[in-house]
């Protein structure tokens, strides 16, 4: 080797061998056999293909070095993977030597450690793979995102800042009408009508940073010009170019979602103005009352500019068509005279509504007279184009255009002509028209209403006087079970009127529940019988049931039933009043027993004393979740509780099972004893029994919850003080040296076992597993001999105990690890940012 060496400059970082023309090593530098694949077999004399069998199958390619055909051989990335040491890679370089002194020919072979340039390729290798990925990824998400917002059945417009479009989605398109080039680069106010909005935007009154403003309902245009309602919900975001310099300065693309609710707006506004109208004419008392308020609830809601109501009315008869009162003095039969006018404030001149005041229409003259002659609404779209418009001067100066006019009909009688004008051109809206033909229907019926209780009225007079101020509810009812006659206290009792129960019976106003009893007392009164104390429900116009009391007779005329009448007491208020003080008594109950046992809550109402009773006999337990402060801190105050809530809840069902008594929760702790208020012999085996179902409930809810709850059980057996003290917030408690001690087996026990005190396991040695535990210090007590209760006597032989201590074992391990690692995971998600 240091003959080589003298002849050769080898670089310190390459080892080499130098070989014969049989491939037998004849010399090796210090540290060529680290580049072994069998280290042990480099050595002079041996094959060198024994040690790096990668130059097996290269022998004629070394021999033509060895020979001068081939100038070198080399291989490289060569790898070594060793179980006890890193990888290793390598490359091989063989030359043809020759020693100056004997002229004898060699092969050299070099070996080079590139182990750090192969880790360097693979990991810039495996960076260009996961490069390409991610732009992979990165390419199909926005592909992705781009069918998204391609089917998205909402409108999708970006803006910038300075709300020139960006793009549109095809769904904007087809809302708007327009094409994405026609949009790109116009201002979005071509869009959306509202300037106020668009103002508040640009100046940034609304919708700063990282706000989101929702259900924004805005008034926009089409191409054709339509006027279509859009709820928008919009947002700010970086650009998707030149994002730094755009969000330094705080310029961030605005994006618009919206849908078109022009029709459900539509809807909502014809549904409004019909309960408006219901409304309107369920509180009036009379048509007059009733009309202007009528005609300022349509416009206002379904957005007119003004409204006319044409009555019929009766006059002399001389002529037809269209005249002046100021100018014409022969008036026909029958004419439409105008009886309200309402107009939005300054949108018509006075000369206007003066003018039309002054106008009476005879039966098909012109607009309300064609109207009330074909009892169909008719639509004019531009009253200016129509040459017959009697009022198309003061209209064009009053900038009046749409028209339409409903005839307000009851039973194929026209009562009157509804007109209102618009200042746009509207089209005609069959289904705004259908909508106000409903309208004028209630209107008509409300008027024929009104008139038949006006007839009414003056033709019973003098009988109403003699009921109408009495405060009994006071019918007459025909033996079919119509309505004869019924008095005001009635009527306002049940929200009826005459023209409701003109097509009623009194059937129809019975409460369902009562009907059929009230149906046999019905036909024992039309037999004769009088019923001097009748208790019956009805129910009113609004549904409510009204209670009465009172008594029912029968009228005869030759011996034949005309007509029965009652006189009834509404008795309501009073049932609800008896009803509510028997509820309000039940809860009162309930909540006694919930607070205290049944037979303490019945000497509690009997006796107003302290109440405290001795019982030689009791078993206590006291449970505890183990380590509740640490697993609190992790939790939120609310889903605390809610998991306290699923322990306890379990418990207390285990404690009715058991027939025991629960004392209190405080906090996480948890008190039970047996043998009390009523005494019983095997106190000590009913809390064991619970306690070993505790162990189970608990081990269901750590499965279910994916949790790791444990408890730390104590109990003890013997005499104790029980009772209710104080005045105020009663509670049923125990006092006594057994409580304490109940409270050191549970303190000084081990988790998620059940420690019990010497005393107990006298009562229950014979019935249950125990293990020993043996003499400990109990602080306040000295030195006490305890156990640990493990199962019932049903696995008593000794392989059993063991399996269950094991079981017990593996299971606290297990719960441990668990710990652990949701302890590491909240420290790493803490630290990180996420969990690992």
């Amino acid at each position: 080797m240091k003959k080589v060496l003298q002849k050769l400059f080898v670089p310190d970082h390459l080892e080499y061998l130098t070989l014969d023309e049989n491939l037998m090593i004849v010399e090796l530098s210090s540290d060529v056999k680290r580049f072994a694949d069998c280290p042990d077999e480099v050595g002079v004399g041996n094959d060198v293909r024994v040690g790096f069998p990668e130059l097996i199958g290269t022998e004629e390619l070394l021999e033509g070095v060895f020979c001068g055909e081939e100038k070198s051989f080399e291989l490289k990335s060569i790898g070594r993977f060793p179980n006890d040491r890193a990888p290793l890679y390598l490359d091989f370089y063989v030359n043809l030597y020759q020693d100056e002194e004997s002229q004898e020919k060699k092969l050299i072979v070099f070996f080079e450690d590139v182990t750090d340039r192969m880790m360097l390729e693979q990991r810039l290798v495996q960076s260009s793979n996961e490069t390409h990925l991610l732009l992979a990824a990165l390419s199909n998400s926005r592909n992705y995102i781009n069918q998204i917002i391609s089917s998205m059945a909402e409108a999708l417009v970006v803006t910038k800042n300075s709300g020139q479009i960006k793009s549109v989605n095809p769904a904007a398109e087809n809302l708007f009408g327009y094409e994405q080039e026609e949009l790109q680069g116009e201002n979005i106010s071509i869009l959306i009508a509202d300037r106020n909005f668009l103002n508040l935007i640009a100046e940034e009154a609304i919708l700063g940073d990282g706000e989101l403003l929702k259900d924004i309902e805005l008034v926009c245009h089409t191409k054709a010009g339509q006027k279509i309602i859009v709820e928008f919900s919009c947002s700010r975001i970086a650009p998707d170019s030149d994002s730094n310099a755009n969000t330094e300065a705080g310029l961030k693309d605005i994006i618009y979602i919206g849908r078109n609710i022009t029709e459900r707006q539509r809807t909502q506004q014809r549904l409004t103005a019909q309960y408006a109208i219901g409304r309107i004419l369920s509180e009036a008392t009379n048509f007059e009352q009733a009309l202007p308020k009528i005609l300022l609830a349509i416009c206002e809601v379904l957005g007119w500019t003004l409204g006319e109501f044409w009555i019929v009315e009766e006059t002399s008869p001389n002529r037809g068509g269209e005249f002046n009162l100021h100018r014409d003095f022969l008036p026909p039969s029958k004419i439409l005279k105008c009886a309200e006018i309402w107009s939005r404030p300054s949108a018509v001149s006075g000369e206007f509504i003066e003018f039309s005041k002054s106008l009476v229409f005879a039966w098909d003259a012109y607009l309300p007279g064609h109207v009330w002659a074909t009892r169909s609404s008719l639509w004019v779209s531009d009253v200016l184009q129509e040459p017959l418009f009697r009022r198309k001067k003061v209209a064009e100066e009053n900038n009046l255009h749409t028209v339409f006019s409903i005839p307000v009909l009851s039973n194929g009688e026209v009562l009157g002509v509804m007109v209102f004008f618009h200042r746009e051109i509207q089209q005609p809206d069959q289904d705004l028209l259908q909508t106000m033909n409903a309208i004028a229907s209630q209107i008509g019926q409300f008027m024929k209403r009104k008139r038949a209780e006006i007839a009414l009225v003056e033709s019973e007079e003098r009988y109403r006087d003699l009921f109408e101020n009495a405060t009994d509810l006071i019918q007459s009812v025909g033996p079919d079970g119509s309505f004869i006659y019924v008095n005001r206290a009635w009527k306002e009792t049940l929200g009826y009127s005459e023209a409701d129960l003109a097509n009623m019976s009194v059937f129809e106003v019975l409460d369902p529940d009562c009907k059929e009893q009230c149906l046999e007392m019905f036909q024992r009164v039309i037999s004769g019988e009088q019923c001097q104390r009748v208790q019956a429900a009805f129910r009113s116009k609004t549904g409510q049931r009204i209670f009465v009391e009172g008594s029912v007779n029968c009228k005869f005329v030759e011996g034949k039933p005309v007509a029965t009448r009652g006189i009834f007491r509404d008795i309501t208020q009073r049932l609800l009043a008896e009803e509510a003080l028997r509820h309000e008594q039940e809860q009162t109950e309930r909540l006694l027993l919930n607070i205290l046992p049944e037979a303490i809550a019945d000497r509690l109402k009997q006796e107003h004393a302290t109440i405290a009773e001795s019982f030689a006999a009791v078993t206590v337990l006291f449970a505890d979740i183990v380590g509740f402060t640490e697993i609190a801190s992790s939790l939120s105050p609310i889903a605390l509780v809610s998991l306290l809530n699923q322990i306890f809840s379990s418990f207390d069902r285990l404690t009715e099972h058991y027939g025991l008594e629960k004392i209190k929760t405080i906090g996480d702790a948890y008190m039970v004893v047996g043998g009390l208020p009523k005494r019983r012999v095997n106190h000590a085996e009913a809390i064991a029994e619970m306690a070993l179902d505790m162990q189970g409930a608990i081990a269901e809810f750590n499965a279910q919850n994916n949790l790791n709850f444990n408890i730390r059980i104590g109990i003890h057996s013997g005499p104790v003080v029980a009772g209710v003290i104080g005045i105020k917030k009663f509670i049923y408690d125990l006092w006594g040296d057994t409580v304490n001690t109940a409270s050191r087996m549970e303190s000084h026990g081990s988790p998620g076992r059940i420690h019990i005190s010497d005393t107990t396991h006298r009562l229950l040695r014979h019935k249950y597993v125990f293990e020993k535990r043996g003499i400990i210090q109990v602080k306040g007590k000295g030195e006490m001999r305890t156990y640990f209760l493990l199962a019932r006597q049903d696995i008593r032989d000794l392989q059993s105990i063991e399996l269950a201590k094991i079981n017990f074992k593996e299971s606290m391990v297990q719960a441990s690890q668990r710990l652990i690692k949701r302890i590491k995971n909240k420290l790493e998600q803490d630290y990180f940012g996420e969990s690992r």
